[in-house]
């Protein structure tokens, strides 16, 4: 069921010159802020919604791609975040060097009901249908929707398939899903409100402040709390998981090989004020030192931050030829767009380590060119099942749905592992369903899809080029072995 938004305004201009504006920089404040580098087909777009937020006037941000173009004449926008929906705009002439411009928003069920959550109001709970409920948190709004865009697709997918096969335990699997808007008082509400629900298991596919404000807010309520992306390790319990990346084994893998290709040893980190810029700017001085270079400065930034002017102006102060960033989804995205537009690519190389296709995709191709990035999934991976889990990505989802990446496909498998533990044990408690999944694999470098061990994964390093994140490196040692 979808509700239809419908909209327009006439234009003093023609509808080429309209239509030229979407997407540019001339067009801040008025066709949605749109940001897309091409105005072509498959193009990566954001948008802005004037709706009020809570507590704020900020809009809402769109991010999706651009599924129909016909120059001059109409636009279609498919979007993921912050719900799957779609927008069409059409330029219409109306006399003389005027432009009328219609928009009209096919806004879902789900759309509807997280705009009024987002004023406040409560979500549904659904009726108990005797189904064994899963919960995910992502982050569908805020600085981590960037790099968060395919996280509920494919933990979706993964439910869809379990449930395919029978479901668990002669029971099927409900899938409840939130946006804590990357916000960790958010995260914890929403977890508390798993809670409610009935949820086992909250999946939190967020930063290390929403998984540790989710931690705090289900502590003794026998529920198993599994983190799926990259993050600092620690905080970690028989019913904490923490999967994914971990910072020491990615510079490891790309300090001392990019000092030595780029002839440079001067470091300059650029984070953020929560945990998980000090523990990987933490890993990164011992890397560094063990490297034989030396850090010349850093510089945090709160959550958030769209302006990297003064970030930069240090950097090039310092006298740095290298740059680690620790920075994520849309924060990311703006400081290596401002580094390109400020030279810095010229006089530096940058080491990236949430660079993930999504994230990539937003910098654009012109600012992204020679980022470093060190991840245990790409999604040009030949990794075995690789292919046969796209092809049902893409058949379930489209051709214009985001890509899955290192932080959305680690969500599914950890999804399918422990629907395989709870099918063996449906009676165990959350400390035991979490010590299984916290179980490394060793025997076998667990390189296949739906079989990886998520604990300590296998790392490749890939760089950004002209056609997207090129793997350039297998690492032959896994994180933590």
């Amino acid at each position: 069921m979808y509700t239809t938004v419908a909209a327009e305004q006439t234009v003093a201009l023609a509808p080429h010159e309209v239509f030229a504006l979407f997407g540019s920089a001339h067009a801040t404040g008025w066709l949605f802020s749109a940001r897309c580098d091409a105005v072509t087909p498959g193009a990566i777009v954001s948008m802005q919604l004037p709706l009020d937020e809570r507590g704020g006037t900020r809009g809402v941000d769109i991010l999706g791609r651009l599924a129909r173009v016909v120059p001059g004449a109409m636009i279609d926008i498919e979007h993921t975040q912050p719900w799957r929906g779609r927008i069409s705009l059409r330029f219409r002439p109306a006399g003389a060097r005027r432009t009328r411009v219609q928009v009209r928003a096919s806004v879902p069920l789900e759309g509807v009901q997280w705009l009024l959550h987002r004023r406040g109001l409560p979500l549904p709970e659904p009726a108990d249908d005797g189904a064994i409920r899963l919960g995910v948190i992502t982050s569908a709004s805020g600085t981590g929707a960037v790099y968060s865009m395919s996280a509920e697709l494919m933990a979706e997918l993964a439910v869809d398939e379990i449930n395919a096969d029978g479901g668990v335990a002669g029971r099927r699997v409900r899938l409840v899903v939130a946006d804590d808007a990357t916000d960790a008082d958010q995260a914890a509400d929403e977890a508390r409100r798993m809670v409610r629900l009935g949820c086992r298991v909250v999946f939190v596919n967020s930063t290390s402040a929403s998984f540790d404000a989710v931690r705090r807010a289900v502590r003794g309520r026998r529920i198993l709390v599994v983190h799926t992306v990259v993050n600092e390790g620690g905080g970690v319990s028989p019913t904490v998981v923490r999967l994914g990346e971990r910072p020491q084994a990615q510079l490891d893998a790309l300090a001392a090989p990019v000092m030595r290709r780029a002839d440079a040893r001067r470091w300059f980190f650029v984070g953020q004020t929560y945990v998980w810029s000090h523990g990987a700017h933490a890993a990164a001085r011992r890397a560094v030192s063990r490297a034989g270079g030396q850090v010349a400065g850093e510089d945090l930034a709160p959550l958030g931050t769209t302006d990297f002017s003064d970030t930069l102006e240090r950097i090039q102060l310092s006298g740095a030829d290298l740059v680690l960033s620790t920075l994520v989804g849309a924060d990311e995205v703006a400081f290596e767009r401002q580094s390109e537009a400020a030279g810095l690519r010229d006089a530096t190389r940058t080491v990236s380590l949430v660079l993930e296709e999504s994230t990539l995709a937003h910098i654009g191709p012109r600012a992204s060119v020679g980022l470093q990035t060190a991840l245990s999934y790409f999604q040009d991976n030949p990794l075995p099942g690789n292919a046969d889990l796209l092809a049902r990505y893409r058949a379930a989802y489209g051709p214009w749905a985001p890509p899955v990446t290192s932080l959305s496909e680690t969500v599914y498998e950890a999804i399918h592992q422990y629907a395989r533990i709870l099918h063996v044990d449906p009676e165990g408690d959350a400390a035991e369903h979490g010590r299984a999944l916290s179980r490394r694999r060793r025997g076998s470098r667990g390189d296949a899809i739906g079989s990886r061990d998520l604990v300590a994964p296998a790392l490749y390093v890939a760089e950004a080029g002209p056609s997207g994140l090129e793997i350039v490196e297998a690492v032959r040692e896994k994180a933590g072995a």
